[in-house]
């Protein structure tokens, strides 16, 4: 059984910092697989960070040159490092890994920025 779990959200300060992990388990994949989406209250769920086709991360312009994503193949984890971070960040982030033609989520984080 696939299952992903995300943590590391929480609250924090506008210009703050936090790094949010994303462990799987039932299920190999390459780093290029995983996605991280957020969904802010009364919006659609959005696509953050994830990986073109030749394998290059891609971001939202909105949290370009503050969000990084990465992953350790050999852990089965995948992270989200966030800085900068503005009240309009705030959200439920999601992982998503795309496997063999099939998605799998985990059940999101909060991650709350206050002022």
């Amino acid at each position: 059984q696939v299952q992903l779990v995300e943590s590391g959200g929480g609250l924090v300060q506008a210009g703050g910092s936090l790094r949010l992990s994303c462990a799987a388990s039932g299920i190999m994949f390459s780093t290029n697989a995983a996605a991280w989406y957020r969904q802010a209250p009364g919006k659609q769920r959005e696509l953050v960070a994830g990986y073109s086709r030749t394998g290059t991360a891609i971001y939202a312009d909105s949290v370009k040159g503050r969000f990084t994503i990465s992953g350790d193949n050999a852990k089965n984890m995948v992270y989200l490092q966030m800085n900068s971070l503005k009240l309009e960040d705030t959200a439920v982030y999601y992982c998503r890994l795309y496997v063999k033609w099939r998605e799998y989520w985990g059940q999101g984080t909060q991650v709350t920025v206050a002022s």
